[in-house]
């Protein structure tokens, strides 16, 4: 069979034991996710729950990923079946669910992202099938590579941990430790009393069922604690953060002092 069709090459990678890192992308300019293909990424997540990227910036960002093995992944700001099939039908290998609370949450994002019997997905001619170049291609394995992956951000999600690793076909998860820390009542805090240790246990159960766990962190510091706490999925911030950072540090060095202009 002729191939039309990009495949997941994260789940390959996690397959292979490898631990991945990625990129949160905030802004619209498909360059930066272009720069982050370059650098050799293995993922980015394009953010449509928070800020103002909508579908146009979306596919902008998502065709800059074609024939690299940077997956690209859209975090959907609810889960709502049109969201989540315009996302994939665009050519995302999967999509990340907010504010999970439950298995059924959860349950209700495999529904929407599986095509039947597994799910209602419904067939289009759209860019992930070549506008059916690929169809044949692209239905013989998305079932299998989409990744559907809820969001550990609410006190709910942690106390429900259990059920929520159980639901077939889950092959990841992805902490939100500010989310997860203010649900438990330490609003502003990126990790409050008690969420590291918490991250970690979840994380553990996790492994234990063999479903990979990813987490964001806050600086080169932080990504490497969680390279070695065995994390699978390391977010090493976002493009606005990265830049900021990256900025600070460097006005740092030549001792000057980074003023902030409030502009709103």
């Amino acid at each position: 069979m002729e191939k039309n069709t990009a495949r997941n090459h994260l789940r390959r990678k996690w397959q292979e034991g490898k631990q991945t890192a990625g990129l949160w992308v905030t802004m619209d300019d498909p360059s930066i996710t272009e720069i982050a293909v370059t650098l050799g990424l293995d993922w980015v997540t394009i953010d449509m729950e928070h800020g103002h990227l909508d579908f146009k910036d979306v596919m902008g960002h998502i065709r800059v990923v074609r024939d690299s093995e940077t997956a690209v992944l859209v975090r959907v700001h609810d889960i709502e079946q049109g969201l989540i099939k315009r996302a994939l039908d665009m050519g995302a290998h999967g999509v990340l669910l907010p504010l999970v609370r439950e298995k059924q949450d959860l349950e209700a994002g495999f529904l929407f992202g599986r095509y039947p019997h597994q799910g209602v997905r419904g067939i289009g001619g759209e860019r992930n099938v070549k506008w059916g170049l690929g169809m044949e291609e692209y239905l013989s394995y998305a079932n299998e590579e989409t990744l559907i992956i809820p969001l550990i951000e609410t006190r709910e999600a942690a106390e429900n941990i259990d059920d929520i690793l159980g639901v077939p076909g889950l092959e990841a998860i992805f902490f939100g430790p500010a989310d997860l820390s203010a649900s438990h009542g330490f609003l502003g805090q990126w990790e409050g009393p008690g969420m590291a240790e918490l991250i970690v246990d979840i994380r553990d159960k996790a492994k234990a069922k063999g479903i990979s766990a990813g987490v964001m962190t806050i600086d080169a510091a932080d990504a490497v604690k969680r390279r070695e706490q065995g994390f699978d999925m390391i977010g090493l911030g976002s493009d606005g953060g990265l830049m900021i950072r990256s900025v600070r540090h460097s006005l740092g060095a030549m001792k000057v002092e980074a003023k902030t202009h409030a502009w709103f």
